[in-house]
């Protein structure tokens, strides 16, 4: 016998309240009056709100995080639905997508869909729609920013030296690389500038910078804020200071005989031509020059035998260059800038006096001198120095004097100058206390960098639009070479007047077509 497959059907019944044909169901009703009569949507807002830091652009993710997320993007839809999740927790969540909204409006729309078992078997699904209000609020690394007193992390940079030349190199250094960004708040002290950050990281990678372009070496301390015994975490204050050499250029320094003999058998008694990422130190006797590392420095320290302030101005009787001088077998790198030759001096007080005492030094700037120049030196033979190094010297091989540079007319130098440096401002101020004293330091670090082209290719020189061309006809002989406009940049300015011109111009010209 053959099996027949009989399908069994369903029977129509009319619909309780509209007498449409259904399906028979628990509830007798269709989709239609059964959605009237229940709202699976009911207890959830229709109208909420959600943070944004206006600073950083971030959103507030409960309870203490911050997340970065673009318009109608995925993330920005998971935190809109964490913010309705509280809500969620009766019905099931099959579907969410954004509602197209203007971008400034503050306003997002967010379209979910869900379902709920209303009766046994029967499942309702329903759409709806939440409108987000965007409100603005401040993070809290931006309100600890705009605090300007809150740091996690310090570094105290400190220079033991009587001039302030090295921290003007370095305020220069900043401003190119902008190395400062991420500083919190700068402060200045007598002995340096301290820095400021919100991040520790931030102040390590500032520290690494550091390392890098000058000689220095530092410590690092922590002090504790706060300590949750629950979770056990802990809150610190971090400090690092970075302590630089305590030379400066034009500094005069007394080597220890055997470091001097390590160096190429130098003079002990040398001369510091510029601190840069190394200590360059030069010898006037026979023109060597050595650098040292930082790492040798603190290894083998060694002291400055005098500074700018003990230095005397000398009136140059005579200058005899020496040519062909023989140098000890084992020298180290020779200097082809800088020319030897014998020095005549006399105080410039006491020039024209009968009892004048004359000196004589080895000097390694004899291109520049002739009979008649002032210089300031350092008067070896009648100095007063606390230093063992020096004490312990033969007297043999000190020399009566020391030279360091050549004095220039500063008047008509700063009236030929037609570069400017820019300074580092921290809320208004210029950083490191802008009295008389470091003003005068400062103009003495720009004179440097006139007479060094090695630190003029490390830092920025601006052109200065205050100053005209110079149609002086004075010799070049008065002042060293000055930087050359290829060295100079176009500090950038926006004038608002030439815009406003060529505003009205345009307007003109639409009216007269």
């Amino acid at each position: 016998m053959q099996s027949l497959d009989i399908k069994p059907t369903v029977g129509l019944i009319a619909c309780c309240e509209c007498g449409v044909a259904i399906e028979p169901n628990p509830a007798n009703m269709c989709s239609g009056c059964l959605r009237s009569r229940v709202d699976i949507t009911e207890g959830i807002t229709r109208q909420c709100t959600i943070y944004m830091c206006k600073f950083c652009d971030r959103y507030f993710v409960p309870p203490s995080a911050w997340m970065r997320a673009e318009l109608e993007s995925k993330e920005l839809l998971s935190i809109c639905l964490k913010k309705l999740k509280p809500m969620l927790t009766k019905v099931r969540l099959t579907d969410a997508c954004f509602v197209w909204t203007e971008a400034h409006s503050k306003r997002i729309k967010v379209k979910i869909t869900i379902q709920k078992e209303v009766f046994t078997n029967t499942i309702l699904q329903q759409a709806v729609v939440v409108e987000f209000t965007v409100h603005s609020q401040l993070c809290d690394d931006c309100r600890r920013a705009e605090a300007k007193d809150f740091w996690r992390a310090c570094v105290q940079v400190r220079q033991r030296a009587e001039f302030k030349k090295t921290l003007f190199y370095l305020e220069q250094l900043l401003l190119k690389h902008s190395a400062h960004k991420e500083c919190t708040g700068v402060k200045p002290v007598p002995t340096g500038i301290d820095f400021y950050f919100a991040k520790q990281q931030e102040a390590r990678k500032f520290v690494d910078f550091l390392m890098t372009v000058l000689p220095c070496k530092y410590h690092y301390a922590q002090e504790l804020v706060s300590h949750d015994t629950k979770n056990n975490t802990y809150d610190y204050k971090h400090t690092f200071c970075v302590e630089i050499v305590p030379i400066c250029r034009d500094n005069i320094v007394c080597l220890p005989k055997k470091q001097a003999q390590q160096y190429g058998n130098m003079s002990q008694i040398v001369l510091c031509l510029r601190v840069s990422n190394v200590i360059t130190l030069i010898d006037p006797n026979n023109l060597q020059l050595v650098d040292v590392q930082a790492t040798n420095f603190w290894r083998e320290p060694f002291d400055s035998l005098c500074g700018p302030k003990q230095l005397t101005e000398f009136y140059v009787l005579d200058v005899e260059p020496v040519n062909n001088f023989e140098r000890k077998a084992g020298h180290g790198y020779v200097s082809k800038k800088h020319e030897l030759a014998d020095v005549w001096l006399v105080r410039s007080d006491q020039v024209g006096m009968s009892d004048a005492q004359s000196l004589s030094a080895r000097t390694h700037i004899g291109h520049l001198l002739s009979p008649g120049d002032l210089v300031m030196a350092f008067d070896m033979k009648n100095c007063n120095v606390n230093n063992a190094t020096f004490d312990a010297m033969n007297i043999d091989n000190v020399p009566d004097a020391i030279i360091v540079r050549k004095v220039f007319d500063r008047t008509r130098r700063t009236a030929k100058r037609q570069w400017k440096l820019k300074r580092l401002v921290v809320d208004g101020n210029i950083v490191g206390n802008e009295t008389a004293s470091v003003a005068d330091e400062f103009q003495g670090f720009m004179e440097d960098i006139e007479e060094d082209a090695l630190m003029r290719e490390k830092i920025n020189i601006y052109k200065d639009a205050e100053k005209g061309p110079n149609v002086d006809g004075d010799d070049a002989e008065d002042h060293p070479d000055a930087p050359t406009l290829a060295e100079m940049l176009d500090d950038l300015k926006f004038d608002d007047e030439e815009m406003k011109e060529a505003e009205s111009a345009e307007d003109d010209e639409a009216m007269q077509e």
